[in-house]
């Protein structure tokens, strides 16, 4: 049952995986002990479906809950104890509490260094989210520094097409572009999309997103044309994949029309805000 719910969470039918988690941790608390193992990773899964629905608090707080145990049964190194504390940093950086985020990914990054080693795939997925919490405190050279780091060894140890990979190099990107490096985002966001263009798909959300970064780029170096051509292509595609009135949509026709007003195309953005 743990497992269905895993796989319903995986397909984004996330009610569903919420009712069978509670029905299987109810169940395991009493049969197996509210500290087994399996009960702690059923709950975890169900803080987890929490996030992905936005109910953080909630997220939260089971997340808490799972550590403590954790840490009292299996210690504080153990590698389930510190995936619990790098789920409940993430969900204080959805929550926008760089702060306590940072500060528990710190934690988690020199536990899974000297356990698992300075190359493990968890080791990486740690620091490079402590890079993007740096990032969007504006602390771009540390971001910058951290992604670099984590880049070389996700393209030996994962593959140069693998997901984390692609998303670790599109994160370096923009902070390429926030550092006003644009001919260094441009490069990579290209290589970003090639590659997620053959791996994912033209029309999959991840490569839309990164050609609207791509097309950022363009609009912050004044290439008003390209900028253009690029968000209504992405605007398109999200139409028919997304509806019209998406919020993903209704974003890349606002910037199509950005991009007309500045070679004096004022009129033309105008109607297209108004549509």
């Amino acid at each position: 049952m743990a497992n269905l719910a895993e796989t319903y969470r995986h397909q984004g039918r996330l009610e569903e995986a919420e009712q069978l988690l509670v029905q299987v941790i109810g169940s395991s608390k009493s049969k197996l002990g509210e500290d087994h193992p399996d009960t702690l990773a059923s709950m975890s899964n169900l803080a987890s479906t929490y996030l992905g629905q936005g109910q953080r608090e909630e997220a939260e707080q089971l997340y808490v809950q799972v550590i403590e145990t954790s840490k009292s049964k299996l210690g504080e190194d153990h590698p389930n104890t510190l995936t619990g504390m790098n789920n409940l940093a993430s969900t204080y950086w959805n929550l926008g509490r760089w702060e306590e985020a940072e500060q528990l990914f710190v934690q988690v990054i020199a536990k899974r260094k000297s356990k698992l080693g300075e190359d493990h795939p968890s080791t990486l997925e740690s620091m490079a989210n402590l890079a993007e919490t740096c990032r969007h405190q504006g602390r771009l050279e540390e971001a910058e520094q951290l992604l670099v780091q984590v880049i070389g060894p996700s393209k030996s140890k994962l593959g140069k097409d693998y997901p984390d990979t692609l998303t670790r190099m599109n994160n370096l990107a923009s902070t390429y572009l926030e550092q006003g490096q644009w001919e260094e985002a441009e490069q990579l966001f290209v290589q970003v999309i090639e590659t997620s263009k053959s791996k994912l798909g033209e029309n999959h959300p991840n490569t839309l997103t990164r050609m609207n970064n791509l097309a950022s780029t363009y609009w912050k170096q004044r290439r008003w044309e390209e900028a253009r051509e690029l968000f209504a292509e992405v605007a398109e595609t999200r139409k028919t994949k997304l509806g019209a009135d998406h919020p993903d949509t209704l974003m890349s026709m606002a910037n199509v029309a950005f991009t007309l007003e500045f070679p004096g195309r004022r009129s033309e953005a105008i109607d297209l805000l108004r549509t």
